[in-house]
This record gives C-alpha cells, sequence and structure tokens, in this order.
C-alpha cells in the first residue's frame, strides 16, 4: 500500500474503534486510537499472515501486550478481512466473540490471549525462542503501553530475550505518556525509554508513531538486527483522531455518548475528506 492508502486505511480503523467502543458503552477507545496506526502497518505492510488461513504454520505473530487496546486490534482485524465489519458492534457483548480483552479461542487472526499487563510481552518472547529452537523462519511482534513498562515482568522477559539473542523479535512501545490515572511520570515513570531497552541488552529505534515512511524504515531496520531483540519506541498522542479525546487521560477507558460519538466521527469523516483530496 501506498502511504496514502495506509493514512485512510487507519482513519477506517479509528471509525470502527469508536464505533465499536460506543457500542459496547464501555472499553478502552484512548490507547486504541494512539496505536492505530502502528495496528494498520502490521497488519496491512508488515506481517507476513493471510486472513483465508489464519493459523498457517509460518506465519508472523503478533502479541497484544495492553490488551485492554483490544478494540484497537479488532478493528484492523476486520479491515484486513479476517471477519466481517459488522461484528465491531458486537463488542463486549454476551455471546459475542469480540471480548474486552483478547481471546485466541475464539477470535480468528489472534496469536495470543491478552490480560493483565506485562504478561504478553513474556508469551512472544516464548514465541520467538520456539521458532529459533526449532529452525522456524516467522519474526514475533508485540505492542505494549508505556505504563506497561512499570510491571516487573516487562524487564524479566526483555533480559531473557537479550540473553537468548531473539533477533526474530520486535517489541513495540507506545508512547502516548498517559494512563488511567494520569501521566505515567506522575503515576511511576519509566523514562528514559529507550535508555533502558539498550541497558537491557536491545536494538533501539525511536519514531513518530503517527508517521508510515517512519514506521517502515523502523520495521525494516529491525529485519537487518542480528543477535539482539530490536525495540521500537512510539512517540504518539493518546485518543490520535479525535478532537476531545487526544491527550486526555480521562479517554483511557470510557466510551462516548451518542452526542460524543456524533462529534468523534464527523472528526473522523473529515479527515477521511481530507486525505481524499491529496
Amino acid at each position: 500500500m501506498t502511504k496514502l492508502e495506509l493514512q485512510k486505511t487507519a482513519n477506517e480503523v479509528r471509525k470502527s474503534i469508536v464505533t465499536a467502543v460506543h457500542s459496547a458503552k464501555s472499553g478502552h477507545p484512548g490507547g486504541s486510537l494512539s496505536a492505530a496506526d502502528v495496528f494498520t502497518y502490521l497488519y496491512f505492510e508488515e506481517l507476513n499472515i493471510d486472513p483465508k488461513d489464519p493459523k498457517k504454520a509460518d506465519r508472523d505473530r503478533f502479541v497484544l501486550s495492553k490488551g485492554h487496546t483490544a478494540p484497537g486490534l479488532y478493528a484492523v482485524l476486520a479491515e484486513r478481512g479476517f471477519f466481517p465489519k459488522e461484528e465491531l458492534t458486537t463488542l463486549r457483548h454476551v455471546g459475542s466473540h469480540l471480548q474486552g480483552h483478547p481471546c485466541m479461542q475464539h477470535t480468528p487472526g489472534l496469536d495470543m490471549s491478552s490480560g493483565s499487563l506485562g504478561q504478553g510481552i513474556s508469551a512472544a518472547v516464548g514465541m520467538a525462542l520456539s521458532a529459533k529452537t526449532f529452525g522456524e523462519n516467522y519474526r514475533v511482534y508485540t505492542l505494549l503501553g508505556d505504563g506497561e513498562l512499570q510491571e516487573g515482568q516487562v524487564w524479566e522477559a526483555s533480559m531473557f530475550a537479550s540473553a537468548k539473542k531473539l533477533d526474530n523479535l520486535c517489541v513495540i512501545v507506545d508512547n502516548n505518556n498517559l494512563q488511567i490515572d494520569g501521566t505515567i511520570e506522575e503515576v511511576n515513570s519509566p523514562y528514559p525509554i529507550p535508555e533502558k531497552f539498550e541497558a537491557f541488552g536491545f536494538h533501539v529505534i525511536s519514531v513518530d508513531g503517527h508517521d508510515f515512511d517512519q514506521l517502515k524504515a523502523a520495521f525494516d531496520e529491525a529485519k537487518t538486527v542480528k543477535g539482539q531483540p530490536t525495540a521500537i519506541i512510539m512517540k504518539t498522542v493518546k485518543g490520535k483522531g479525535v478532537s476531545f479525546m487526544e491527550n486526555n487521560a480521562s479517554w483511557h477507558g470510557t466510551a462516548p455518548n451518542d452526542e460524543q460519538y456524533a462529534i468523534a466521527m464527523a472528526d473522523l469523516e473529515k479527515a477521511g475528506e481530507e486525505l481524499c483530496q491529496m
């Protein structure tokens, strides 16, 4: 896809995120929106996957470590064709396969269930180690929130990934600087993030997480790294694309009401129209 096509697709993903959370009357829009661009790049450009064969043996693996941003992952899976977009309005409903956190037993395209913060990266490290052990060529990607870095398990997994030279592992950090109770500095600062991953033996790349050129360059570079895992630290805006949600911690886990939903969709419709004129 071209950069413009990726931008248009990410905008559609954002519409689906807002629609799903509004339909559920609960969920986590802020961090889903900040990660919409990297979700789009991964599923439309980077990952070796096939919606028609979601369990193919040589597929790349993706683990959503910040599992509460499932609306973003579901939105891109639907956009990519793993299941109908109409099902997004069943998010968190009784009987829906789209649970509040990803469940690999029920949703096509999921490689790992996730919930408690800090655990997803450990699962991803295990997958990467398995590939190395059995001579498989697939790569493993995992997305963490910056607040999630406050979990000790993240650093245990990182230490192990470096010790085992897992150069088939790419850790992505969504650094939108906000978590449920405020800024990450106010709660328990994990800064400086790049230097911490470097100290744990990672090759580190810092990018603007909303710039597809920078994302492409980062993921291309990650595939050239040998003998160590890669961490891509993305600077992002929480609630990106929705005017009243941007950089507002209160939208970490709040669903828009009908009036707010209308405003959010108008923002995204306008952004889509502007992209169509480019």
